[in-house]
């Protein structure tokens, strides 16, 4: 009885390796391809931009900061594997004006041909108590970590729908996975990202949108991650053990680019929920300590 479980369960599992591919999407060739980065000026926007320029691909970087912009465009240059790629600087904020959004997407596309893929790097983290964090602190963020997302991603994907061909990638991170203390306005719009890529998703379109979330690495590392998963249409990506947890932890409703990737969900996910458990009672307690050591430093502050 054991073996005939056994061997059911081998023959499951080749058949999930056989269909898989089946429902897999085409591998996006960077060779010749056009990449824009958001927030491509500096940490990992720049480094997903040396990324794909050291394979081949044409690249426009948008950043506020037209200096960083022209230093990191000398940088990126320096990988060139052809003497016929380019790298397009425009200097604009993604989380302002959509129509001006649009303007520039449309003026890299007359340049360097139709985006292949857009990567949603632009960003900024801003952490404190809910009380002591100012309204237009929520507001901020929401506007650039959100927004500016939404906003280079609807002007491109129009002719990507057109083309049946291009990856939508929004870069986020674990506090866009669960809420962590003294991160409420990051990772609301964290999670709004979230949201927003799971909800695209849905819609009947041949791009594929891509959630990455990362461990804390270094940014080259987690650049060649997203790089990686992006050519191949991972929905949902991870960097490290602890990102391959949470990722399987929150993965939800979350669509699955294979069978065996929805196979290793099922299977994991009650182990992982036994050791997030444990997680979650150590950041709680961590928590309380520093609440109580600061309330003692007050009042010896204040007796002093």
């Amino acid at each position: 009885m054991l073996l005939l479980a056994a061997a059911f369960l081998v023959a499951f599992v080749l058949l999930l390796y056989m269909v898989s591919p089946l429902i897999s999407p085409k591998p996006l060739a960077l060779p010749g391809a056009h990449v824009v980065v958001t927030g491509g000026s500096s940490g990992i926007g720049k480094c997903i931009a040396i990324e794909c320029y050291k394979q081949g691909a044409f690249i426009t970087l948008v950043a506020r900061n037209e200096d960083k912009l022209l230093q990191a465009k000398k940088e990126i240059e320096m990988h060139s594997i052809n003497d016929k790629q380019v790298v397009l600087c425009i200097s604009v904020d993604v989380s302002q004006d959509y129509n001006q959004v649009e303007n520039v997407i449309k003026q890299a596309q007359e340049k360097l041909g139709p985006v292949d893929m857009l990567v949603n790097c632009a960003g900024m983290a801003m952490s404190g108590k809910f009380e002591d964090l100012e309204v237009s602190t929520f507001e901020r963020l929401m506007s650039i970590n959100y927004l500016g997302s939404v906003y280079p991603s609807r002007a491109v994907i129009t002719t990507m729908k057109e083309r049946r061909v291009g990856r939508i990638v929004f870069v986020s991170s674990q506090a866009g996975q669960l809420g962590l203390f003294g991160f409420t306005a990051y990772s609301a719009s964290k999670f709004a990202i979230r949201g927003l890529a799971e909800a695209l998703q849905m819609e009947p379109l041949e791009t594929r949108l891509i959630s990455e979330t990362t461990s804390v690495c270094k940014p080259e590392q987690v650049a060649k991650q997203i790089v990686k998963d992006a050519i191949q249409g991972n929905f949902n990506s991870s960097l490290g053990s602890d990102g391959y947890m949470l990722s399987a932890l929150t993965c939800g409703m979350a669509p699955v680019t294979s069978i065996t990737e929805g196979l290793q969900q099922v299977v994991t996910m009650g182990l992982f929920r036994t050791i997030a458990l444990f997680y979650l009672g150590s950041f709680d307690s961590i928590v309380r300590r520093c609440m109580m050591q600061r309330e003692k430093s007050e009042i010896a502050d204040k007796t002093a």
